[in-house]
């Protein structure tokens, strides 16, 4: 099989500005006091910031306009003035403006693209041509509390955004929020949830060390996009690391087993080098060790998958904080360390 050459965008730089704009839901339209303190920390890491039109339009105007956001997308990164680009919050239709997105313009000027939850849509797309893309924090759902997270943790997206190293080993943070406090109490703008301790990585099974490129996202999300043709094609998944995570809506174990069970059906699981799964939000902790069950008894028992290496309740998704994991980039899974280590940078090396 012939592998796609990662297209890696230049790492930001102090100064640099960031496009903002919402290829989904308007949520700044609905909470601007959100929006504006996720600008506000954005501006404070130094960056400076293109709203698009996209970004503060009128919720019901995207939805009934995808070509608009999809439009806003090419423009920014046709535009030369733009060095990265972060989607404003997730939402639950971004599949509907992937038709109009210009490919040629996208994978001919890379740059950093991030989000996560419905922009899992785009990440995963654009990943399939090549280009290297970010799961992480949106504007209002990461950046927005920025300011309240621990200093480790505004260390850690500075680093990888602006000074990322060439290798290195996934953090585990020491505590974890589900969710935010209530964004229509102006006075709760950017503050966290009670922090719970993190108990870190599960390895359920493994041995020994396995790598492969980074590949998904929100798994509600990717089951809008199979059986289209923004799906990977079948021999996309060899060597593939797989991660997935569950949203806010926090679907039922049941349904996790039969998208996860798809995945095996269609031979992606069978060809994978790893699966990583992030911690689910507002799972309780009898929830969250029924979920790594299930999540073993499909890959080792349905399909005979009993040395796939299953790491579990990871810090990405819809908890707080999140890493940011690079689509398209090499990992490493260490059963026997248990660790994970990204084996090369994101970003294109400096001339």
């Amino acid at each position: 099989m012939n592998k796609i050459k990662a297209i890696k965008p230049n790492a930001l730089t102090q100064g640099a500005t960031i496009a903002v704009l919402s290829p989904s839901w308007g949520g700044p339209s609905v909470f601007p006091h959100i929006y504006q303190q996720g600008l506000k920390n954005l501006k404070a890491m130094g960056f400076n910031i293109i709203e698009y039109p996209s970004a503060t339009a009128p919720d019901s105007a995207l939805f009934t306009n995808p070509e608009m956001r999809a439009a806003d997308i090419n423009d920014a990164f046709a535009n030369p003035q733009v060095d990265g680009i972060i989607a404003t919050i997730g939402g639950s239709d971004s599949a509907r403006i992937l038709r109009y997105l210009d490919m040629d313009i996208i994978t001919a000027k890379p740059k950093l693209f991030m989000g996560y939850s419905d922009t899992t849509t785009l990440t995963t797309y654009l990943n399939q041509h090549g280009l290297v893309t970010f799961n992480g924090p949106s504007v209002m759902a990461g950046f927005a509390q920025l300011h309240n997270h621990s200093a480790e943790y505004q260390h850690y997206v500075s680093t990888q955004l602006l000074s990322p190293p060439t290798e290195q080993v996934l953090p585990v943070f020491s505590h974890y929020y589900h969710g935010y406090p209530d964004w229509q109490n102006p006075s709760q703008c950017g503050a966290l949830s009670e922090p719970i301790n993190n108990s870190g990585p599960i390895f359920v099974q493994g041995e020994g060390c396995a790598t492969g490129q980074l590949f998904g996202g929100c798994i509600e999300v990717l089951e809008m996009l199979k059986g289209t043709q923004y799906w990977p094609a079948p021999e996309f998944w060899h060597t593939k690391v797989l991660f997935l995570e569950t949203s806010q809506e926090k679907p039922s174990i049941d349904y996790v087993q039969y998208w996860l069970r798809n995945y095996g059906v269609m031979g992606a699981l069978q060809q994978l080098s790893g699966l990583m799964i992030g911690r689910p939000r507002d799972y309780s902790k009898a929830e969250q060790a029924s979920l790594i069950n299930t999540v073993q008894s499909v890959i080792k028992d349905e399909f005979n998958c009993p040395h796939l290496p299953i790491v579990c309740n990871l810090d990405f998704g819809h908890t707080d904080p999140q890493m940011i994991l690079p689509l398209g980039v090499t990992i490493k899974i260490d059963c026997e360390h248990q660790r994970l280590s990204l084996l090369e940078s994101a970003f294109q090396a400096p001339n």
